[in-house]
């Protein structure tokens, strides 16, 4: 018996092979050129080589069929009796399935054997690859077939693409993803060229192509099909009509398959295979954005129809089936659907008239979410909380606008706006916080709690920014209305920021004055979290700035070591910053790096901006006391780079902004200013990691961002959703 050669190094066949293979079998020329996919094609010789059954899975429109088809031409000639394509789309009785093959395959007169029988013995001595598309509504049938044929065929090898595996032992499953940006651009640059003749993507049309690409998942049959729009409209025009993008997405190709012809149709094809409970699943999962896990869809999802308990299995179903996408995270195994599947799942949905409850549900999940973590940012899950809050962001978006679209619910959306605030904060998303903050405050709530917290934390979001006006503004409206309904945590929360607020701005008797009485004031109602020890760190910089650093490093090492006792690193770190200013103002240079060091790896870790640049000036300054004027000078353009991200430079505070002026002015009277402006550039040209790196003084990538974990209200029943009664940063 012959063996099958093992296939060498991947190479593509030239179109003059494609159109005319020279050895045996059946697959059709093509009639357009095949775009992109390199990696995936390496992948799939290197799985023919070792096994002997491989199955191709995705979403209908993917493009398994024409990498299946692409991939056996580029190996047909690594196999003696040539390659061989069945295509199963159309075929509905799977009674015929081995006639089909049979036809696919022409073995000689049978004799009046049965057909598997004349395949078997056909197949026996020959060494070939035998490619099956389009076999999953016929999965059970195809899977006892492939199983005998690779039994009694030892020299087979069977290509399977269709929409999940066929659960065969030895079998090695290939889950094709979209195509990649640039491979989607190209494909939809040709595709459009064939129907334009002139198409090309350009600096014009680059960023209108690039979104339309994207907005369609990297979904060939999507792109071809918008390509094809292309003759009646232009690239902005079929972006502007995207939202409805399955009556748009229609093609009339006299050459496509049937369920290829619209993206409806495609999309529908894998609807059809479902079970009505996968189908009510599939409907429901549409209220999800980017990556969810298995307790949000149980508490979601479930209901009469669809158990609680039942919910894994269907799950599981709708992976096999490429209509939910499985991916292992920090966090743990999530999922996700691709926007178009999604738009596909929420047609459905708006058919059961259960739509509006879905997303209550779905809202009332993520208050729930956002507020046990507000709760557990004080402890040592603070990083890994500032992760999760991270990859839930897109769920926790369309929970605010959901609460903000409707009036009976703005009090939510403005509790979670304001129960954000740490990740508004301490995680560089101030724009985005503030932008949530003022929609929700320009909304009329009867709920007077929700909207106080929202209050106070826009004026510390526009103190930070160095928004003067917008922060006393907002914060004179929480002290008053506080003191009206007798909210105590809501006016120490107030007078606090006002106190940072006249810190920025340099008014240090009014912000040791303020400070000190927030203080006592949350001692008074028993408040003890990392906004109160920010407070005592604030104060310290106050007391630090009007020329006392022993007091001030008493107040911060203070914090240091309540820090320390709950395992918080925050808020630590914003003391380490002000022990390291009151080191240097005492000439001690070591220890004032030592410090800023440790302050600066935290605040990256967290990715808050605000306190990765005042690292960064301090840095800059004690690097210039080490002899290093260049480096110093590097330092201050990197940070200069970062503050537009974060707000007013140095909060416009002549206090803050002294070691920045100082170590301006000793850094170009050592350089000279022409060394200095070509160094202050270098650094500006630095992304984020590396300016770390160079504050760290480290040759590598800055520490890496932690680990995600997985954070439920205790019991996943019901969502914590509603403000604690009393204690904790929720209660303001």
């Amino acid at each position: 018996m012959r063996r099958l050669t093992r296939p060498g190094p991947l190479s593509r066949p030239s179109p003059e092979r494609l159109r005319a293979p020279g050895g045996p079998g059946n697959l059709p020329a093509e009639l357009n050129r095949f775009i992109g996919r390199d990696d995936e094609l390496a992948t799939l010789a290197r799985q023919l080589e070792s096994a002997r059954l491989v199955t191709l899975t995705g979403l209908g429109g993917i493009g398994k069929s024409r990498l299946a088809r692409q991939g056996s031409a580029i190996l047909q000639d690594r196999f003696c009796d040539g390659v061989w394509l069945v295509e199963l789309a159309s075929l509905r009785e799977p009674h015929l399935l081995d006639h089909a093959v049979a036809e696919a395959l022409a073995p000689a007169d049978r004799g009046g054997r049965p057909v598997r029988a004349a395949l078997c013995d056909h197949l026996a001595g020959r060494e070939l690859l035998l490619v099956l598309d389009g076999y999953e509504h016929l999965v059970d049938a195809c899977a006892e077939l492939t199983a005998e044929l690779l039994r009694r065929a030892p020299g087979l090898r069977v290509l399977a693409a269709g929409r999940r595996p066929l659960g065969l032992p030895g079998e090695q499953n290939m889950a094709l993803a979209p195509l990649n940006t640039a491979d989607a651009t190209a494909l939809f640059a040709d595709r459009a060229a064939a129907v334009l003749g002139a198409f090309t993507v350009e600096e014009a049309n680059e960023a209108a192509v690039t979104e339309l690409c994207e907005r369609l998942d990297g979904i060939p049959l999507a792109l071809e099909l918008a390509a094809g729009r292309l003759r009646a409209l232009s690239v902005d025009q079929v972006l502007q009509r995207l939202d409805d993008r399955f009556r748009l997405l229609t093609g009339t190709g006299r050459g496509a398959l049937p369920r290829h012809q619209t993206l409806r149709t495609a999309i529908g094809w894998s609807h059809e295979l479902c079970t009505p409970g996968e189908r009510l699943l599939w409907a429901r999962l549409s209220v999800f954005a980017g990556q969810f896990d298995l307790e949000a869809v149980e508490y979601v999802c479930s209901g009469p129809e669809l158990p609680a308990g039942e919910l894994l299995d269907v799950i599981a179903e709708l992976v096999a089936q490429s209509v939910l996408v499985r991916e292992e995270t920090a966090a743990g195994v999530r999922y996700r659907m691709l926007d178009t599947v999604r738009a596909y799942g929420a047609d459905w949905l708006a058919a059961t008239h259960d739509g509006d409850r879905l997303r209550r549900r779905h809202r009332d999940w993520y208050l729930g979410l956002a507020t046990w973590c507000e709760l557990d940012w004080f402890s040592s899950r603070q990083a890994e909380i500032a992760a999760r809050i991270e990859a839930e962001l897109p769920n926790l978006r369309v929970a605010l606008e959901q609460s903000l679209e409707c009036p009976a619910d703005t009090h939510l959306g403005q509790y979670l706006a304001g129960t954000l605030w740490f990740y508004w904060v301490g995680c560089g998303r101030l724009s985005e916080g503030r932008h949530w903050l003022d929609r929700a405050l320009e909304l009329e709530s009867d709920h007077d709690d929700a909207r106080l917290k929202a209050l106070w934390v826009t004026g510390y979001v526009a103190v930070l920014q160095g928004d003067t006006i917008g922060a006393l503004g907002a914060l004179q409206e929480c002290r008053d209305e506080a003191e009206r309904t007798g909210n105590a945590t809501a006016a120490a929360y107030a007078l606090h920021r006002t106190g940072c607020l006249a810190l920025v701005c340099d008014d240090m008797p009014r912000a040791e004055e303020l400070l000190r009485g927030a203080l006592r004031r949350y001692r008074e109602i028993g408040e003890l979290n990392g906004t109160v020890l920010l407070a005592q760190v604030e104060l310290a910089m106050a007391v630090a700035f009007r020329g006392e650093p022993a007091d001030a490093v008493r107040l911060c090492e203070d914090v240091v070591e309540v820090c320390a006792d709950h395992g918080e690193r925050w808020t630590r770190a914003y003391a380490q910053f002000v022990l390291g200013y009151a080191a240097w103002s005492r000439g001690d240079g070591e220890r004032a790096r030592a410090l800023l060091e440790e302050s600066l790896a935290v605040h990256h870790t967290f990715h808050d901006l605000l306190g990765v640049v005042l690292a960064l000036e301090l840095l800059a300054l004690v690097t210039l006391g080490e002899g290093d004027a260049e480096a110093a000078a590097v330092l201050q353009g990197a940070a200069g780079r970062i503050w537009p991200s974060v707000g007013l430079p140095l909060f416009g505070s002549r206090h803050f902004r002294r070691p920045h002026v100082l170590c301006e002015e000793q850094a170009r009277q050592r350089l000279g200013a022409e060394r200095y402006e070509r160094a202050r550039r270098r650094g500006e040209r630095l992304g984020l990691d590396a300016a770390v790196a160079r504050g760290l003084r480290t040759d590598g990538p800055a520490p890496a961002r932690p680990r995600a974990v997985r954070i439920a209200p205790p019991g996943t029943s019901e969502p914590a959703a509603s403000p604690s009664a009393s204690g904790g940063e929720t209660a303001g």
